[in-house]
């Protein structure tokens, strides 16, 4: 009886371990398809298209597609690696719907509806959000009010790559619902421009949020692209000769500043174990800015030191030292003992020395490292001293100094999303799969200084978009607004040769620009009213993309200009108005004797502006809001000011 009862017992144990072995053959028979990050719930598809749906499977599995709108299966299967691709065909704009994709295991995408995509793209001001470091106009109301659950977001995680990418990854856990809690941390711009278009058009609307600020726009285009742009082999050639390999990349370039800073360090240890003995006999002035003297066009770290001495009531007690403003970083030593350092250029550094380290004699030793134009201790003489109580010691003056890395000879940095093509690979090109109606774009300010570069870069950059989703895909962008110092006359402007170099991508077809000049901020990059910015650019999108002719969406523009002495007569394509009283300004004069000045403006007969100069012969030709933060206020239809120009140009 015992033998009878232990063998069905092993009888049952093997019939159990056949069952879980079975069971677990038919789980990986049926392994669960996955699919790219940004297939999710609540997506919106662009409607009537055709949308990729990419992912992977088991090796030599067939893969349904089923979509609730038509109710249709598309049948593939998937190739040695586990990959498939299936094509659908989307449905006007309606839903909810759901996909559902089946190796066997069914997966199941809902609340998909069928809509207007967008693609929103650009640096910080389009990164910039509803609520926290944004805080863009009224805020706290838009975040209250953002219930628009038709209006669905979509926001790409930051990330780089040197090669593009099958895949890419999403924040938010992906599509998501417009409301409060969903839109607080998108971005404001491609949230406004959503809703006017939702308002408008009465269709759902889906926006993808794939921006980083401080980003140029080499980072945002192809590899091919750039090479056909020029000015970037440098990073090409190291990407090239560590294969694309992003750890190779990053262990070249730390390998190359661990060499620097061991250089530094080694010199600070010489200087600092002989701290009366001067390190060289070459002085500056400090304060000052080295490139003004001794060190014209030079980046890279120096030593600066300077021995004085303090009186016996110094001794025994704490002691600040002041040494103004630094550009661009700096550590400090003080008796040979570091007391601060700071990262940041014109950060005033004020140092706390102990007092068991302030003698009668003292030697203070600051390593400044500039990576970019101005270098030095460079404020004024009254903010470098030390003080203790009401007692100060001046340290203004000649100190010396030694030199010793010359950035110049440095590998430059290939890491981080600020190099050329990393974004495109990484964050956009993933997305080519799903289509879209058109792109805004709100970027610029990370490549002022690179005008003549800019105006061919930007119109590569756009055409190399197209690739992905089409030659004729809309792309609207805002035109840089004012920022930095107003000034009166500002010929030379960098701000206002990259606007110009952005307006020259209108050359392209299928293209608007929105300006922002207007609403602008002097000592704020990101201006605050992003619901007119998105104003501007649904007017473009919707009198040009979506046929509503009745839309004023742009202001007139100069169609010509005329010269006679001392006068510019320039013609407009429509009427102007003039705010803030009737004299039109924002006028500068390029003379006769190339020189330029203001211009005397007056509105004529609704479209002509005549501008007249104090100075003699012929002008060669005018300007119109050139200038970091201008002044102009001439105006069309609609409330959109006139873009700025150069006659020159026209």
């Amino acid at each position: 009886m015992k033998s009878t009862i232990t063998k069905r017992k092993n009888d049952n144990m093997k019939r159990f371990i056949l069952a879980v072995g079975l069971l677990s053959a038919s789980m990986a028979a049926k392994a669960k398809v996955v699919l790219p990050q940004f297939f999710t719930d609540s997506m919106v598809v662009q409607q009537l298209s055709v949308l990729t749906i990419p992912g992977t499977a088991k090796s030599g599995a067939t893969v349904s597609v089923t979509t609730s709108w038509n109710n249709k299966t598309y049948k593939t299967t998937a190739d040695s690696e586990g990959k498939f691709t299936v094509k659908v065909n989307t449905p006007k704009a309606g839903g909810p719907y759901q996909i559902t994709v089946d190796d066997g295991e069914p997966t199941v995408l809902r609340d998909i509806l069928s809509g207007e995509v967008w693609m929103c793209s650009g640096q910080s001001n389009m990164e910039m959000p509803v609520m926290g470091w944004g805080h863009v106009l009224n805020c706290e109301q838009e975040k209250a009010n953002a219930n628009y659950p038709k209006i669905r977001l979509l926001q790409i995680k930051r990330i780089t790559s040197y090669k593009p990418e099958n895949n890419t990854e999403v924040n938010m856990g992906g599509w998501r619902r417009c409301a409060p809690e969903t839109v607080d941390n998108f971005s404001a711009l491609a949230y406004f421009y959503a809703r006017e278009l939702h308002k408008k058009l009465n269709v759902p609307v889906g926006v993808i949020d794939c921006s980083w600020g401080g980003t140029p726009a080499e980072s945002w285009t192809t590899l091919e692209g750039n090479k056909a742009v020029g000015g970037f082999e440098k990073y090409i050639d190291i990407y090239e000769k560590n294969h694309f390999d992003g750890n190779a990349i990053a262990a070249s370039y730390k390998a190359a500043l661990d060499n620097v800073q061991n250089n530094i360090d080694q010199a600070v240890r010489n200087a600092n174990q002989n701290i009366f003995t001067p390190i060289s006999n070459k002085t500056m002035p400090i304060p000052s800015q080295w490139e003004n003297n001794v060190l014209p066009g030079f980046d890279g770290s120096v030593m600066i030191q300077k021995t004085f001495s303090l009186s016996d009531d110094f001794l025994g007690k704490d002691l600040e030292l002041h040494l103004g403003a630094i550009d661009d970083n700096d550590i400090t030593y003080f008796n040979g003992v570091q007391v601060g350092k700071t990262e940041g250029y014109q950060i005033i550094r004020n140092y706390k020395v102990p007092a068991s380290l302030v003698k009668k004699e003292n030697v203070v030793l600051v390593v400044v490292s500039d990576y970019a134009r101005e270098g030095g201790i460079t404020g004024d003489n009254s903010q470098v001293y030390v003080k203790q109580g009401n007692k100060t010691v001046s340290l203004a003056g000649n100190w010396n100094y030694s030199v010793i890395e010359d950035f110049a000879g440095l590998p430059i940095n290939t890491t981080g999303p600020f190099v050329p093509t990393v974004l495109y690979n990484a964050m956009l090109y993933p997305c080519h799969v799903m289509p879209v109606k058109g792109t805004i774009w709100y970027q610029g300010c990370a490549n002022v200084g690179r005008a003549d570069q800019y105006s061919v870069l930007f119109k590569r950059m756009i055409a190399d978009w197209r690739k992905l989703w089409g030659e004729k895909m809309p792309f609207y962008f805002v035109q840089l607004a004012g920022y930095l110092k107003p000034e009166q006359l500002q010929p030379q402007s960098e701000w206002a040769a990259l606007r110009q170099a952005q307006a020259d991508a209108l050359q392209l077809p299928y293209t608007g620009m929105a300006t922002a000049i207007d609403i602008g901020n002097p000592n704020d990059i990101h201006p605050k009213n992003k619901q007119e910015v998105a104003r501007r650019l649904a007017l473009l999108s919707l009198k040009n993309t979506y046929g509503k002719k009745d839309i004023i969406d742009k202001a007139p523009t100069a169609k010509k200009c005329t010269f006679s002495e001392g006068t510019a007569a320039i013609v407009f394509s429509g009427k102007l108005t003039i705010k803030n009283g009737n004299t039109p300004q924002g006028f500068i004069v390029e003379n006769a004797d190339g020189s330029f000045s203001r211009g005397t403006a007056t509105l004529q007969n609704g479209n002509t502006i005549v501008v007249k100069t104090d100075k003699a012969g012929t002008p060669r030709s005018v300007r119109y809001d050139w200038a970091d933060c201008p002044d102009g206020n001439v105006y069309g239809a609609n409330d959109l000011p006139v873009c700025p120009f150069r006659t020159d140009k026209i």
